[in-house]
């Protein structure tokens, strides 16, 4: 997936291999049921640029878009707070 495809209304994970950072968050994100999209910014140039916008000139990944807002190395109450606030239909089905 190209950063021009990411999901404008829906939540976006940005990461590259090795960081702690985003093993931290992205082995977090899977106990929510939270629908999203990941992304290596290491295999996609536009991704990569795309978190350089969001990061002040920098690749520091996780970055996290949640309906288009970015977000920098966010903990998993700030993403999902986020979500509730801008991308409930992300959030699992009750019931």
């Amino acid at each position: 997936m190209t950063a021009d495809h990411a999901d404008r209304d829906g939540v976006v994970v940005y990461w590259r291999p090795m960081c702690p950072f985003c093993i931290r968050l992205r082995l977090r994100l899977r106990f929510t049921r939270l629908r999203y999209t990941e992304v290596n910014i290491w295999r996609d140039p536009e991704a990569a640029a795309l978190v350089r916008l969001i990061a002040d000139g920098n690749e520091t990944v996780p970055t996290v878009t949640v309906a288009g807002r970015g977000m920098v190395n966010p903990s998993i109450a700030e993403l999902m707070e986020a979500v509730r606030a801008h991308a409930p239909h992300a959030l699992p089905k009750a019931g």
